[in-house]
């Protein structure tokens, strides 16, 4: 094996890629504060906004395999610029939108907007399998950090310049993000393993839309059992985030003042939990064990949710959530990223974000539904109830096998 190109050290090339993150994530989080008040400026009403979202979450699903399959057939320098200009361009169309029509179409690009996959994939062909939930957990530290810095700097560039200017300012970050990548990424950073015939091992057909290729990643022990659990585990919570907005102003009674704080609040700490708390516990327990763990936190922070009276109650509620949430994400990429040969990471990571973006694309639905018939304490019922049958399905089938992997596969 060898490490990334042109010698230069995998320790710099992470740091870079922590860099990029925070720097794409400052850049999402301030677009992110400018479509609300873009739409209600072009007429559109929370409905038309809710289809706008959808249609966000729908071409992300369909590029998520497609990306992860270019970074694996072109490498982490490739994929980061690909993410990068797409999210660039995105920002452009929309400070160029002027009509709903336009908005929609600004959300086309956004296709191969995988900054987070991207720089996931350049960490795990860095990490070794046993640092890859640490080394994964700390992107959130950075991504975080762009939290913070985005949703504060696009609330004052709207506040003096308009939406226009604070999209286009998104859009010059992105081209920043592109110039870096191109100086300081490699071209490729997954380690050159060698075949018995002394050639490197490449991705098996060179062809980015080869759908045996993607299903072949399926076929694999343990990958659709993990990315089934995923997708069962994630929809309550997608649940309850698609509805955060609504819950904060009409259930707590929250002004936006507070709103910020919250939202500071929660940003805080996943920083701290992805990257600090989950990468210290992955040292400490098996990741098998962790992910048992963490569904079990899961479930019982549906049932306080349920039965919480006030904001207090949240916040203290918040911090086993993102403890729970943060071990759960990072422990499934990191079991995902092992099953599978290191020249199809890129790849399986595409399928890992096409749940994400699966369950964004139903998630407002139910929650509407949710909300409207049976109140808040629907969201934390449904969350306690699925994720106990999820973990007691998993405790019984590992009592009855000794071996959890005749459900998960091979870890």
């Amino acid at each position: 094996m060898a490490g990334p190109e042109k010698g230069t050290g995998s320790g710099f090339v992470i740091m870079v890629t922590h860099i990029n993150m925070a720097l794409y994530s400052t850049c999402f989080w301030i677009q992110t504060g400018v479509m609300p008040y873009l739409s209600k400026r072009l007429g559109m009403d929370t409905v038309m906004f809710g289809y706008l979202q959808t249609t966000f979450a729908v071409i992300q699903l369909l590029g998520g395999p497609l990306f992860g399959r270019f970074g694996d057939l072109f490498g982490g320098r490739a994929a980061l610029s690909l993410a990068y200009l797409s999210s660039g361009l995105t920002y452009v169309l929309m400070g160029l939108s002027t009509s709903v029509s336009l908005l929609f179409l600004s959300r086309v690009p956004s296709v191969f907007m995988h900054g987070m996959q991207a720089a996931q994939m350049v960490v795990t062909d860095l990490s070794s399998e046993s640092e890859r939930a640490g080394a994964l957990g700390k992107l959130g530290l950075s991504y975080g950090m762009g939290i913070i810095i985005g949703s504060s700097a696009g609330g004052f560039l709207i506040g003096r310049f308009g939406e226009s200017f604070a999209a286009y300012a998104a859009a010059a970050g992105s081209v920043l993000n592109v110039i870096v990548v191109m100086k300081y990424i490699p071209a490729h950073t997954k380690p050159r393993i060698l075949t018995k015939e002394n050639k490197p091992e490449i991705a098996h057909k060179r062809s980015i839309f080869s759908v045996k290729e993607i299903l072949r990643l399926l076929s694999i022990p343990g990958a659709v059992g993990i990315l089934a659990i995923k997708t069962i585990t994630g929809l309550p919570m997608g649940v309850f985030q698609s509805m955060f907005s609504v819950v904060a102003m009409d259930h707590f009674k929250l002004e936006p003042e507070h709103n910020g704080y919250l939202m500071a609040y929660i940003g805080v700490l996943q920083m701290v939990m992805q990257g600090l708390v989950v990468g210290w516990l992955t040292q400490k327990i098996a990741e098998r064990t962790l992910l048992h763990l963490s569904i079990l936190v899961i479930c019982l922070v549906g049932l306080a949710t349920a039965l919480m009276k006030n904001i207090f109650h949240f916040y203290l509620t918040c911090i086993p959530m993102s403890l729970g949430i943060s071990a759960f994400y990072l422990t499934t990429n990191s079991i995902l990223t092992k099953i599978v040969p290191p020249t199809d990471t890129g790849t399986m990571l595409g399928l890992n974000m096409c749940v994400h973006s699966l369950i964004r694309s139903v998630a407002p639905t139910i929650g509407g539904f949710l909300y409207k018939s049976y109140g808040f304490s629907s969201f934390g019922y449904l969350q306690f109830l699925i994720n106990l049958l999820v973990f007691l399905y998993l405790f019984v089938s590992n009592a009855n096998t000794g071996n959890i992997a005749s459900i998960l596969g091979t870890l």
